[in-house]
Parts: structure tokens; sequence; C-alpha cells
């Protein structure tokens, strides 16, 4: 399916090092920020307390919110847990106040507006606990990157796989980098919000590599850069009703999702923004650098099926 058809390449690859000087630029800046701001951590990896409290009638979320913040309270989480009526606080950790104080001054506060609510739990989640997902989210980013590199050397080659690695580490920091320098609120849904944008990241760039490696073997008289030109040009359209699809479905989540969903959508729609970029501008472009090339991917053949009847290029001998 595709929305329009491109009659001539696009020399993607011609602005290649200008495009890779400003990601590598934006890149610095991300890496700046993280280690000048850091990242503003939420209660699961600082530690806190945690309430869950009942209602005889569905919760008004903001209603709630809106009480928490007017005791001063700063970066309270509030959802749903289950059903309508039963709602889970998370509050960060106060200095001279323990837990269980935090915890009746917020359920008097309730009192005030609904006297039907029952506190069900109440919890001290513990900053060991908190590096303890700290911990575990990175292991689950390391494992993701070393499979993602594993899958794509043996479905293509160690250059490609380097390539889509460097990209998606760019997607990764870059979006890491937004979050300290605002200090949006980095939570468990942002990392899981982290994790799928590596993983949406390497689809877009194991479809151009597919494209690459089969216009090598279609192609035989174009160059490396040629072949990347064609691949990228002929992929523009799956490659704007996908993310242009997806990106609607995000930004509705930002929109319309409310405090709970917010910075798990604007994850997701700073990783697939750059996600399209850094597998055009940067994995396409670092693969050429490396060298790649037919003899890569395509074993040496003088078989004729191979080539494409329809090419000009095609019946040359490597």
């Amino acid at each position: 399916m595709e929305f329009f058809k491109i009659h001539r390449d696009i020399p993607f690859m011609r602005n290649a090092l200008v495009f890779n000087i400003v990601s590598f630029v934006t890149f610095l800046a991300a890496v700046f920020f993280l280690f000048s701001r850091g990242l503003h951590l939420s209660v699961e990896f600082t530690g806190g307390t945690l309430m869950e409290v009942s209602y005889s009638q569905p919760a008004d979320l903001t209603r709630v919110r809106t009480l928490v913040a007017g005791l001063g309270l700063q970066d309270v989480q509030v959802q749903n847990f289950g059903t309508s009526q039963d709602v889970l606080i998370r509050m960060p950790v106060q200095k001279g106040v323990s837990s269980a104080q935090q915890s009746d001054q917020v359920l008097a506060a309730l009192k005030t507006q609904d006297a039907s609510v029952v506190l069900k739990r109440t919890e001290f989640v513990g900053p060991q606990v908190g590096d303890e997902l700290a911990v575990d989210g990175l292991k689950a980013l390391a494992f993701v990157v070393a499979g993602i590199m594993l899958y794509l050397a043996i479905r293509f080659e160690w250059k490609f796989a380097v390539a889509a690695i460097i990209a998606n580490l760019h997607d990764v920091v870059i979006i890491l980098g937004f979050f300290a320098f605002f200090q949006w609120e980095f939570s468990l849904p942002v990392l899981a919000a982290v994790l799928a944008v590596l993983g949406y990241s390497v689809n877009e760039s194991v479809v151009i590599f597919d494209r690459i490696r089969e216009n090598f073997r279609r192609y035989r008289k174009m160059n490396s850069m040629q072949v990347i030109d064609n691949a990228i040009t002929s992929t523009i359209s799956r490659t704007i009703i996908t993310h242009g699809s997806t990106q609607i479905m995000v930004l509705s989540m930002l929109v319309f999702g409310g405090p709970t969903l917010h910075y798990f959508a604007l994850a997701l729609t700073i990783g697939i923004c750059f996600g399209i970029y850094s597998s055009v501008f940067v994995a396409a472009a670092i693969a050429m650098w490396l060298g790649i090339q037919r003899e890569d991917l395509v074993k040496a053949s003088s078989n004729k099926k191979d080539e494409d009847p329809n090419d000009p290029n095609a019946g040359a001998t490597v």
C-alpha cells in the first residue's frame, strides 16, 4: 500500500554528514543535562508513602489531585486501582514527617471532601526498593540492547547491528535528555515507554536494512550510497502510514489520557519522532560509513535469477 510513488530517489545520504552533526550535538546536549540536572525520579525510585483508599461511588481523580496538592505535597501520583471506586495515591518522602503521619493527613483531607472514603492500606516504599527498581530497569535496558544487536548481527551483518544500536541508544539518551532538561517526572511507565521506543526504532531500521539487502541483490551497478537512498525512498510511504497512525494514537493518549498517561505518552511521542529520524539519518548513514557493501549481504554468484529483469543496471558481475 502506497500513498504516492516517488520515481526518483531522494539523495538522503548526500546530506548525511550534516544531519549526523546535528544528531551528535543534540546527543551531547542530552548527556550534559543528564549529568548536570539529573532525572526527576518518581516515588517508585526514590521511596515514599503509598495509600489505597476506597469511595462509595466513582472517585473524581481531578478533585483528589487538587486536594492533595493543596496540602503542599508535590509530585503526588493519583490513579484508579482496580475499579473506579478505588484510588491509589503515591507520595514522596517528606522531611520530618513519618509515613503514618503523612497518610493520616491525606486521609483527613479526603474525608472533608467525602466522608465515605475508607483507607484500605498504607505502605512505605523505602529507597532500597527504589534502588532495586532502578537497577532492574538498567538491566532490562541492557538485555534489550544486547538482544537487538544479536538479532541484527544474525539476520543481516555486524555493521548493521552496530549502526542500529548506536541509532537506538541515540533515541534513548535524547528522550532522557528531554526529561532531565524539563525536569519531567521519570517513572516506571516512562521507563516502559523508553523500552518500547527501542523496539519501535529497531523495527524501522530492520525495514530499511531489509530493503538495502534486497537492493544490493537487484541493482548490481549501484554504489552503496545509491542503494541506501533507493531503499529509504521506496519505504517512505510505508513509514508515513505506520508512524503516522501510531503517532495519532500516542497523541490522543497525550491529550486525553490525563496525568496518569501524560509522561508515558510524552516519552513515546519524542521517541517515535526521533526514531524515524535516526533510522534514516543515523543508522543508515553509519552503516554506509562502516563500509557496508554488496559482498557483506549477498554471496557472489553468477545466477541470473537474482537479478531484476527491469533493472538497467542488472547483469554486472561482482
